[in-house]
């Protein structure tokens, strides 16, 4: 397994690694943010509002830390963080309006459409979805051979048809509708997994992976987003919505089916756990260059806790 070479302002420790490169990503999202030449005020207003509010950043991390195990250059991994993220912004904008989710917090603040209105919260993320293309396209023409194309589309792939909104759409149908668990789990692996997954193979695609680690780190990242999503399911009916930064219940509400209500929460924790344990068996063959992929395989299923 190849390494990649430390930056000085990234911490070796996994813990001080995850909030060093979430201060790296606000600094770079902020950086194609800027207001300066935008042709309309509020737009880019409404945009910056919904990507520069805080979270986990667990998205643009991972395509960092997949980039640490194959030697990827940080100028790739930048581009493709911040793609990832704009993307996932898009989707919760999206998400959050009324013909949706029609959600009113979104990490402890009123959502896009709520703070604007639903026009701009809708031009919001399509700007974003274009803009993350954009930068993603920049900051990759200098890789190698064809990866950069590969890059591009996987993560057109993730976010399109056969990916988020895909999922997205077997949800909105599901809603006050039977669904067994295999078709839950189809569904959840393109609406949230597709995105995560596509996020731990663009950090490793950026570094010229061997074949056997494109595959483990793959299935790393097809687990991790299962836990991902069933963690959230959790948090849905159990968790504190001052600490979330939203409401919970929302599922029930909207007649969703969920990993809770479909085996039980004790069933349901107990399949993230061993999601987690099959993420952490594809690592074996890593050795220190993996250490924050394994801490954010745990992180997931520990913030259940």
């Amino acid at each position: 397994m190849s390494r990649s070479s430390e930056s000085p302002l990234i911490s070796a420790d996994p813990t001080q690694a995850l909030t060093d490169y979430q201060h790296r990503i606000e600094s770079v999202l902020d950086r194609h943010l800027s207001a300066d030449g935008a042709p309309d005020a509020r737009l880019i207003d409404a945009m910056r509002y919904a990507t520069l509010s805080g979270g986990k950043r667990l998205r643009p991390v991972l395509v960092y830390a997949a980039g640490r195990t194959t030697g990827a250059p940080e100028a790739a991994l930048d581009a493709m963080a911040a793609a990832v993220e704009m993307i996932h912004v898009y989707s919760l904008i999206h998400d959050d309006l009324p013909a949706m989710d029609d959600d009113e917090l979104r990490r402890g603040r009123p959502t896009c459409h709520k703070a604007f209105d639903e026009a701009t919260a809708i031009l919001a993320g399509d700007a974003l979805q274009a803009l993350a293309f954009d930068v993603l396209t920049g900051g990759v023409s200098d890789l190698p051979g064809a990866s950069g194309l590969h890059a591009v589309r996987e993560l057109a792939t993730a976010a399109g048809l056969h990916g988020m909104a895909g999922g997205q759409a077997i949800d909105l149908g599901a809603c006050g509708q039977p669904i067994d668990l295999p078709e839950l789990e189809r569904m959840h692996r393109l609406k949230t997994g597709a995105l995560i997954r596509a996020s731990v193979r663009l950090g490793a695609l950026a570094g010229s992976p061997e074949p056997d680690t494109l595959e483990r780190l793959t299935r790393y990242a097809e687990c991790i987003g299962l836990a991902f999503q069933i963690r959230d399911d959790v948090l849905d009916v159990e968790g504190d919505p001052e600490v979330l930064g939203k409401a919970c219940g929302a599922d029930a509400r909207l007649q969703k089916p969920t990993f809770p209500s479909l085996q039980g929460l004790e069933a349901s924790r107990e399949r993230a756990v061993a999601l987690v344990d099959e993420a952490l068996d594809e690592l074996q063959p890593f050795g220190q260059e993996a250490d924050l992929l394994r801490f954010l395989a745990r992180y997931i299923v520990d913030r259940m806790n």
